[in-house]
């Protein structure tokens, strides 16, 4: 049989193979080709069948599956946008759905190609992955993947794997992001030569394989050698015309281009991805550009991100055309021939040009003055990462702006730019920062310190920076890319090269061109940590000592001398060594030598051959000597080594001997009076330990643990100098020229000794642990910092010298602030106490701190206070200081020493203890701005004031029980206001935010922050505060939830939100003086925002830290910044002043122009944009003295900050750019698009009543304008309860699940446990005919109040927000938001008497937030929510849309007049908009009429209305007023306040009114003589209505209905809860009840009566199982209960039956049902609870953690007897227990018992507790699911007891595929399998049938029969099915979605037949 020659070995050439000939001939231009023979890439030359490209899927006959194959979902469908056949591949697991090519992976496809083009679209809502198997040239066959899956870049040797994000807009807790619905076609290019040589540093060989799966659509894969350009221009033109143009592209051929429409931009419509950036260019530089479009010459940034890929948002992604670039590593301009990879040392990019409006101009490139090396960034919106790194890639499928470079000249007629395009300002320059400095030193060690050269500088690491600092100017330059602390560093002889190891395994190395800071070569080492590198004197070799994974040492040689001419470094030779190694050195002489030395060993090293190998020197009595640190020197009878040890000895050996030549021994001796060390001599005794020694010709020097720098002539005869340091000396460094000795201390400095003057300078003092705090002195410029190390220090902000050193050994210092006059230092201590320092007298001025009454005076701590100077230096003989503090029962005075170091005793001054202030540590510390002043919180919940406008200090007012007693000390515990007014602070729980009087104490304001998202599972708490800089008064704080919150100080309403990005909360936060720019510090990494932005604001990143970020602030002249964590990083501001005059950078041509707002603009970007969420002062007013003139503002009509443009049909439109046209403009609310077509005109023409100039007639209506091409940018998160947010979820929908018709199902629907309290207005009720119905989920129930019996309407597929009912009760309305299969929201029409659905409508993009029927029930008004922003008016007869509109900001509630069906009303921010309905024949229009809300309301937001007596409109506010309006006089003459919340619930019947609001209240009012009032105007008051009854819930009211007489109605809240309301009794009755959370357990008691659940509200609810009515509620507040169990029959009596229940905090509760009470609390575990279980005889209580440790308790004592590990690193996932009673399986004991842990290990145990005893009868485990093969994260393991056979283990999760296994003790193994479409996330047995139900995270339910192998899918659910549980009857099975609890009755089964016999499942 012959072989398929593309995959059988090439056995002869390329003459040899058949056809190539002639195929060279004819060119091959339809890109067909023959065969390609493997191995193909290593011919000389591109194989000539392959020119001019390959069409893959043609060559290799895709749709025959002969040569390739598919797997899964996989078809041939006709794409309506390509008009061609494409292949689509989708399914929910991408590894089971995929197209490979070749058929297997033996095979090869052979592509030479350089570049291969991949034509696809990701299929909407989906994760797709794209495998490369690319061989390099040495047959090294690397995986290339790309996927929108991946969250991080990640690589190996052989793998290489990309993020993808495919939407712009997401934050990165957002990630990985799926394919958005309106995600386009895209032409991936990818280089696979720069690909390999990038990242790998390997040489591109050929396309071994390419697998495709799902989800996605494909038309091809092309593969070539050229470059082509997708564009328009590259279609357009023909080689010959390229060519004569000179144009740099390559025209695309025609069978690869995308249609593009007459007319219109191929970037409009599809994507181009380039990666890396136009690599065709590449060579030699690396710096890479992109053309976008081809003709406009566009220079594209490429973008480096952080690990975590960050999705760069664009606001007028509409309006630029879409060239995306892959993100990856760029190199220098200065790169040589062959691209050298990823230099990624500087942090500052090059400022390139912006077109301007009319044209595109030149602008000079900007560079930053201490950067020789720039990396390019994006540009726009978008994040900035200061430190790229190679490891940090990603692709983002999105529009980036691009730039025009500077080279390039254009011509005005062939660039064609729109004038829309760039009008939103940039958040410019980007970067904004620069790091300048680092003060620290070390960080894995403090060893490494290196000479330059010319001895003009040092290098060190300052953890994972590398610093080079000059030694007389003091000028930094750092070295990033690093992720970890740097272990070794090494500077070639020539001063070339730089090599730096990282510590953290896998040890990666840099090496850096030292000149330019370019980083030339990135590898990783095969040592596992890498703990030393010396380099060759040439720069040739560099060689590493370090450990492997094992703990051996291996020793490497890398050859280096191609690193600087675009090469690798190369591994030339890799040894073990069982030896130790302390120290490595390559001989200056011979690069071919080494010595190394260690703990009895010194070793010669040779590399020879690719080998190393060594021979141990004769060390004789020496051999038990800890050696060092070894040098090579030159002696007049050849080479020496000289070698130190910790025992003091000095060995000076013959390296051509291999002996030891002489041993001298550095021994201490004293004087004869005095007990301090004086002299050093090499003698016999005890020595001092050399850590390091350093030769030059002529001197050796040494440095020792003693604190001692010692000089010696090399016959070591006598001391030359010494120098002492303030700790022990790790290493010594003599320069080149043998004039200075550089040294470093384990204390954190670094120095040199410069030996001609004798004089010793300190370079660098640093903390030696990380710093927690940090506060900054305006007037002195200083700067003062704590640490763990126990010290305070105060550093000069303009030298960057320490000052002061403040030590205290025996209480660490927690906090520290700065007096804003004085020269004061506050320090908050661990003991409580508060000390003030004068930084003048050098003296402690006063303590405060509690005092127990055991407190002892001799106890108390001591301090050091010392102004740092320097060192000492002696000559000949050493000069001992005094000590270096006073001893404990020394009570003398301060002292000074010669070297400068003050020192201070606390009780040298007086003490006095006024008060006890604080018992725990101190958590917070501020100083008011106008230093009168001061404040300190505890741990405890204590608050401090003190009065600090003089000395001493003296305590005012002591509170306790104010702050949070959970708070950890942090630098924004406590924040003062800028004006010196208010305090703020977390307290007094984490949950609260509190504004008091900083004067009085007074409590001002307490803010919710948990209550702040209501839509949130979990309880949000704060961690940080600060206030913004004035008005108006902002107060930020940060929040558990990765959230920054700006909140009003006057009502703490939520003015907007900030991201603070995943893993952890921001603990610090600082907003500059003038408010341009925030400040967070995330994780390692700080963010810089662009503050004043109020929509979509950018900000940049900048890494650098390798650790934490503690603290941020900024300097006090504001021109830099500071971070605080493992180091101090001092960066500059790049930014201009906040105001540029003319012709500066602002108003430069290239700059983007903008819009400069005056201050009535600013009102109306807030107005119309809906950004800010506060109530304005007032309505803007245009000027009465200008006619209306419609302009054009410089800004995108998409992305602008709320302005937006308009055109005027009846007249030209002017471009306005001045303020004034602006303010004109500002009278343009919106616009309005008619579906029908009917009508023309604008809002706001001249007489109408947009026209606030007062036309004749204020309250006339003006038709609205028919635009199709308007779009409104969306609107900003409006701050106001009452508008609908769907509960976020990431469950995916299944399309193969469906509800089967009543009947035939196995499952029938029973009943819902549950009410959906996130809807709004989603309960309707009809007294007259009876018709109760409310939602829950996706569901519409149906209820009947009298029996319970309920009706389920199922159909949605997400969430329904709202509900309308007919006036007649016939037509019920309800709507969902958008699923991922659907792009529109779904509208269901119901009939009501026959419960069916009568039609589907869909308009709204995202959500509906309100529905109303009119009164003659004719016609549905439809409401979209703030992102959708329209109203779109249906025909209920014909289901026809007859009219919409597009609103310019969130509109809350709309009614229709019950006394005009043509008329509605709609209530939002800032306005109430009236309608009214004009029908021409088939033509519907609206016209609008626009009312402000006056001035007396004073509030920004109306959000509920109501109508009431004709012509009263009532309508409440955000801040709890009720105002009403007369409709025909479109006048408010009425406001009361009515409540202190937001009032989202209004209902008017008659002389009463209802109002409901978040803060609980439900109030009835009685406004009968309220039309009286209208006719008196202005002069009414409200003390006509008042308050007749009121209630208080037990959450925000969303939803009420009531009679007409309003005695009685049904009211739903937040909390889940459905109330009937009789006001007649002041009562509330609960009629429904869910959980408001997620439901995490329901677990059924022996009896089957009752059953329990629990919840991450805190909440355990017992409940009938008979009606499903709540009986019981446990409570606990502020934990989330997360496992539950009931107690066994064999417990005890039925009525000491009870509930266990572990909570987060790991607490154990036990619960008496009988009793209703807590038996009693324990507390197990450290972490959160996860499972529990009874054992079998309800004896033993099992626990388990989410740290995987498993605790065994007994109820009866509460002790915890036992604890196992095993699980230890993984959560606990299950715990189940049961009688042994199915046969021995080799271990003793009476219970079964099995846990299940998240990394899919399974471990079965027998006990016998009583005995405690407790043996392992199996273990099992599984590998984890992979990326490809798992959407998002590992599914839960899911294991049970088989309950109809003891002796099987039921699993789910355990293993790579969907499926579930019955696993058998006896026979150790898999003994069936039942395949699953989905990885399961529940799974329970039924105790009777052989029957099994599965939830999935595609919200499907399965019901596996077991025995026939039967399956039915049910749907209903609206999220994941995270719970299902059979009842012990088996007649009920219980499904958990979120917090809906769905019953199902299992029916048709025949073991069932006798159970269902016994009578229906409710009584």
């Amino acid at each position: 049989m012959a072989k398929d020659p593309a995959f059988g070995p090439c056995l002869e050439g390329l003459e040899a193979h058949s056809g190539i000939p002639a195929l060279a001939g004819r060119g091959l231009a339809s890109g067909d080709a023959p065969s390609c023979p493997r191995g193909s890439s290593h011919l000389r030359g591109p194989p000539v069948w392959q020119h001019p490209f390959l069409n893959v899927f043609r060559h290799f006959k895709v749709g025959e599956w002969k040569r390739s194959t598919k797997e899964g979902d996989v078809a041939a469908v006709t794409d309506k946008t390509l008009k061609c056949t494409v292949y689509r591949i989708r399914g929910s697991v991408s590894a089971g759905n995929y197209i490979q090519l070749p058929k297997t992976s033996t095979q090869s496809l052979g592509l030479t190609g350089r570049y291969l083009y991949v034509l696809f679209r990701p299929l909407p809502a989906r994760h797709f992955v794209i495998h490369l198997d690319v061989a390099t040239e040495d047959s090294q066959v690397v995986r290339v993947s790309f996927s929108n899956l991946f969250k991080e870049f990640k690589s190996t040797a052989t793998w290489l794997q990309f993020p993808f994000i495919c939407e712009a807009g997401l934050s990165v807790k957002e990630l990985p992001a799926v394919a958005p619905s309106g995600a386009r076609w895209t032409c991936l290019q990818l280089d696979l030569r720069d690909i390999l040589l990038v990242f790998l540093n390997r040489r591109y060989g050929h396309l071994k394989g390419v697998k495709l799966c799902a989800s996605l659509l494909v038309k091809s894969l092309y593969a070539s050698d050229l470059c082509f350009d997708p564009g328009p221009l590259s279609v357009a033109v023909t080689v010959a015309e390229a060519q004569r143009a000179k144009l740099p592209v390559t025209p695309v051929p025609r069978e690869m281009a995308f249609p593009v429409p007459k007319g219109e931009s191929w970037y409009d419509h599809y994507v181009h991805i380039r990666f890396p950036s136009d690599s065709s260019k590449a060579s030699p530089e690396l710096v890479q550009k992109s053309r976008s479009p081809p003709e406009a010459g566009f220079l594209g940034r490429m973008l480096q991100v952080p690990a975590h890929p960050v999705a760069f948002s664009d606001p007028f992604q509409d309006s630029v055309p879409s060239p995306v670039q892959m993100l990856g590593p760029m190199a220098s301009r200065q790169a040589p021939s062959v691209p050298r990879p990823l230099p990624e040392v500087s942090l500052f990019c090059e400022r390139l040009e912006v077109p301007s409006v009319n044209g595109l101009s030149d602008r000079s490139q900007e560079r930053s003055a201490g950067a020789e090396v720039t990396d390019k960034h994006a540009a726009g919106n978008g994040v900035h990462v200061s430190a790229p790194k190679p490891t940090m890639v990603a692709m983002a499928l999105e529009d980036v702006a691009v730039h025009e470079p500077s080279s390039r000249k254009h011509n005005r007629q062939e660039v064609a730019l729109d004038k829309d395009l760039f009008r939103q300002k940039s958040f410019l320059p980007d970067p904004i920062l620069r790091l300048k400095a680092v003060i620290g030193f070390g960080g894995h060690s403090t060893k490494w310190a290196l000479w330059t050269r010319d001895g003009a500088a040092v290098v060190y690491p300052c953890h994972a920076v590398i610093v080079v600092l000059h030694v007389h100017t003091r000028e930094q330059r750092c070295f990033l890319g690093h992720t970890d602390k740097v272990s070794a560093l090494a500077l070639d002889g020539s001063g070339v090269l730089l090599a730096s190891a990282q510590a953290r395994p896998p040890s990666m190395l840099r090496l850096w061109d030292f000149q330019t800071g370019e980083c030339l070569s990135l590898f990783r080492s095969p040592a596992h940590a890498l703990c030393s590198l010396s380099f060759s004197n040439s720069g040739a070799l560099l060689c590493g000592v370090g450990k492997d994974r094992h703990g051996r040492t291996v020793v490497m040689a890398w050859g280096t001398a191609q690193v600087g001419r675009g090469g690798e470094a190369v591994l030339l030779a890799k040894t073990h060594t069982g030896v130790d190694i302390q120290a490595f050195e390559v001989a200056f002489f011979d690069e071919t030598r080494m010595a190394s030395c260690g703990q009895g060993s010194v070793r010669l090293w040779r590399l020879r051959g690719g080998e190393l190998r060594s021979c141990p020197v004769d060390l004789g009595e020496h051999r038990v000597l800890e050696l060092t640190d070894l040098a090579f020197g030159w002696a007049q009878d050849g080479h020496t080594l000289y070698v130190c040890g910790r025992s003091g000895h000095v060995l000076e050996i013959d390296h051509q001997l291999l002996a030891v030549r002489y041993a001298r021994r550095l021994l201490p001796t004293r004087t004869p009076g005095g007990p301090l060390s004086q002299k050093q001599t090499f003698s016999s005794g005890p020595g001092i330990s050399i850590s390091s020694l350093s030769v030059s010709q002529a001197v050796c020097a040494m440095g020792s643990e003693d604190g001692y720098l010692r000089l010696w002539p090399l016959d070591f005869s006598s001391v030359l100098l010494e120098a002492e340091h303030e700790g022990p000396v790790t290493s010594v460094c003599v320069s080149r020229d043998g004039l200075r000795v550089l040294s470093t201390t384990s204390s954190g400095h670094l120095g040199f000794l410069d030996i001609p003057s004798q004089e010793y300078s300190v370079l660098v003092r640093s903390h030696t642990a990380p710093v927690l705090a940090l506060a900054t002195q305006g007037s002195r410029g200083q700067l003062a910092t704590v640490s763990q190390d126990h010290t305070v220090r105060v550093w000069d902000l303009a030298t960057l010298q320490q000052l002061y050193d403040l030590r205290s050994p025996e209480e660490a210092p927690c906090t520290v602030a700065f007096h804003p006059t004085r020269p004061a230092l506050f320090c908050g201590f661990s003991s409580g106490a508060v000390r003030s320092f004068s930084l003048e007298a050098a003296e402690a001025l006063a303590g405060h701190r509690w005092v127990p009454s055991w407190f002892q005076p001799h106890r108390r701590p001591w301090w050091r206070l010392r102004c740092c100077v320097g060192g000492r230096v002696g000559k000949g003989r050493p000069q001992r200081a005094p000590a270096l503090c006073c001893p404990p029962g020394n009570s003398g005075s301060t002292g000074c020493e010669r070297s400068g170091t003050v020192q201070l005793r606390a009780g040298a001054v007086a003490v006095p203890v006024w008060c006890r202030c604080h018992r725990g540590p101190v958590t917070g510390l501020a100083a008011s701005p106008d230093g009168s002043l001061l404040f300190s919180s505890c741990s405890s919940g204590t608050l401090a004031q003190y009065h600090c406008a003089s000395t001493p200090c003296r305590v005012l007012r002591v509170a306790a029980d104010m702050v949070c007693r959970d708070a950890h000390p942090t630098p924004n515990a406590l924040a003062v206001s800028a004006d010196s007014r208010l305090l703020a602070f977390v307290g007094p729980s984490k949950y609260v935010v509190t504004v008091m009087n900083a004067a009085s104490l007074e409590e001002l304001l307490r803010i919710d922050v948990s209550a702040l998202d209501l839509a949130s599972s979990r309880l949000d708490s704060a961690v940080a505060v600060c206030f913004g800089p004035g008005p108006p008064g902002h107060l930020l704080v940060s929040t558990s939830s990765n959230m920054v919150m700006v909140l009003d100080t006057t009502s703490g309403h939520v003015v907007r939100e900030l991201p603070c990005v995943p893993p952890v909360a921001c603990p610090s936060l600082a907003l500059s003086r003038d408010a341009r720019f925030l400040l967070m510090a995330t994780d390692r990494a700080i963010k810089v925002w662009d503050y004043p932005t109020q929509a979509c604001p950018s900000c940049q990143v900048y890494i650098g830290h390798s650790e934490p970020v503690r603290a941020v602030a900024f300097t006090p002249d504001q021109q830099q910044l500071l971070s605080v964590g493992d180091a101090i990083f001092l960066w500059d501001i790049l930014g201009p002043p906040e105001s540029s005059p003319p012709g500066s950078a602002g108003d430069s041509p290239g700059a983007p122009p903008t819009c400069e707002a005056s201050p009535d603009a600013r009102q109306l970007e807030d107005t119309v944009s809906g950004a800010n969420g506060l109530p304005r002062p007032q309505v803007p007013e245009p000027s009465p003295a200008s006619p209306l003139r419609l302009g054009v503002c410089a800004g995108p009509l998409k992305g602008d900050d709320g302005a937006f443009s308009l055109s005027d049909e009846e007249g030209p439109s002017e471009e306005s750019h001045s303020p004034e046209g602006l303010h004109q403009a500002s009278s343009l609310p919106m616009l309005v698009k008619e579906a029908s077509g009917a009508g023309a005109g604008v809002w706001g023409s001249p007489g109408g009543p947009w026209d606030l100039s007062m036309g004749p007639h204020p309250h006339s209506w003006s038709s609205a304008w028919s635009i199709r091409e308007a779009q409104v940018h969306p609107s900003a998160r409006p701050d106001c309860y009452r508008h609908f947010l769907a509960r976020y979820k990431t469950s995916p929908l299944a399309k193969s699940a469906s509800v089967s018709s009543a009947g035939v199902e196995r499952l029938l629907l029973k009943a819902v446990v549950g009410y959906n309290g996130n809807g709004r207005a989603n309960v309707v009720w009809k007294p007259d005919t009876g018709f109760f119905a409310y939602t829950c989920g996706g569901l519409v129930v149906v209820e009947d109040l009298h029996s319970g019996a309920q009706q389920h309407w199922l159909g949605h597929p997400e969430e329904i927000s709202t509900l309308a009912l007919s006036h007649n009760a016939q037509v019920l309305a309800s709507a969902s938001g958008c699923s991922g299969t659907s792009s529109h929201c779904h509208i269901r029409i119901w009939n009501v008497p026959g419960g069916s659905c009568q039609h589907l409508i869909s308009y709204h993009s995202t959500a509906v937030q309100a529905l109303a029927f009119s009164p003659d029930d004719e016609l549905l008004v439809t409401l979209g929510d703030y992102r959708d922003s329209t109203l779109a008016l249906w025909s209920m007869a014909t289901y026809e849309l007859l009219a919409s509109t597009h609103l310019p900001e969130p509109v809350h509630s709309v009614a229709f007049n019950p006394r005009d069906a043509g008329e509605l009303a709609c209530v939002g921010q800032g306005a109430i908009t009236f309608w009214l309905v004009q029908q021409r024949g088939t033509n519907v229009s609206l016209q609008v009429r626009r009312e402000p809300i006056p001035e007396e309301v004073g509030a920004g937001e109306l959000t509920s209305l109501c109508y009431g007596a004709t012509p009263l409109l009532y309508c409440g506010s955000n801040a709890g007023q009720v105002c009403v309006w007369d409709t025909s006089a479109s006048r408010c003459f009425l406001v009361w306040d009515a409540d202190d919340g937001e009032i989202g619930v209004l209902l008017c019947s008659g002389a009463r009114l209802v109002s409901g609001s978040n803060t609980r209240r439900l109030r009835l009012w009685a406004v009968g003589a309220v039309p009286e009032l209208r006719c008196k105007g202005s002069r009414a008051r409200s003390s006509s209505v008042f308050m007749e009854r009121e209630l208080t819930l037990d959450g925000a009211v969303v939803s009420a209905v009531f009679h007409d007489s309003m005695d009685m109605g049904v009211v739903g809240t937040t909390a889940g809860t459905l109330w009937y309301i009789s006001w007649a009794e002041g009562a509330s009755t609960r009629l429904i009840s869910g959980h408001r959370s997620k439901v995490n357990e329901v677990v059924f008691s022996p009896s089957t009566s009752h059953w329990a659940t629990c919840s991450d509200d805190g909440s355990v609810r017992v409940w009938s199982l008979a009606s499903t009515e709540l009986l019981i509620q446990f409570q606990v507040l502020n934990q989330s209960c997360l496992c539950l169990a009931w107690s066994p029959p064999s417990c005890g009596r039925p009525e000491q039956q009870q509930v266990a229940a572990g909570y987060s905090d790991g607490t154990l509760r036990v619960f008496s049902i009988s009793r209703i009470a807590v038996e009693f609390k324990m507390h197990p575990h450290r972490a959160a609870l996860t499972a529990v279980a009874y054992s079998a005889d309800g004896q033993t209580i099992l626990s388990g953690d989410k740290d995987g440790l498993v605790a065994v308790s007994r109820p009866r004592t509460g002790m915890t007897f036992r604890v196992l590990s095993d699980h230890q690193g993984a959560l606990i996932a299950t715990i189940q227990s049961t009688n042994k009673e199915h046969g021995d399986f080799g271990a003793e004991g009476v219970d079964l018992w099995l846990a299940a842990s998240s990394d899919q290990r399974i471990s079965i145990w027998a006990a016998d507790w009583p005995r405690g005893h407790c043996e392992l009868v199996d273990w099992l485990s599984s590998p984890s699911p992979t990326l490809t093969e798992v959407p998002s994260h590992p599914p839960p393991c899911l294991v049970a007891f088989c309950p109809w056979d003891g002796a099987l283990l039921v699993c789910a999760g355990l293993g790579v595929h969907p499926e579930v296994v019955f696993y058998s003790l006896h026979q150790k193994q898999v003994v069936e399998r039942i395949p699953l479409p989905f990885f399961a996330v529940s799974l329970s047995l039924s105790p009777e049938a052989h029957l099994m139900a599965i939830g999935f995270a595609e919200r499907v339910l399965r019901l596996v029969d077991c025995e026939s192998g039967a399956v039915w899918d049910v749907a209903g659910h609206d999220d994941v099915v995270q719970l299902c549980r059979f009842a012990p009857s088996a007649r009920l099975l219980f499904s958990v979605a979120h917090s809906d609890i769905l019953v199902w009755e299992v029916t048709g089964h025949r073991a069932l037949e006798g159970v269902l016999s016994s009578g229906p499942p409710f009584g």
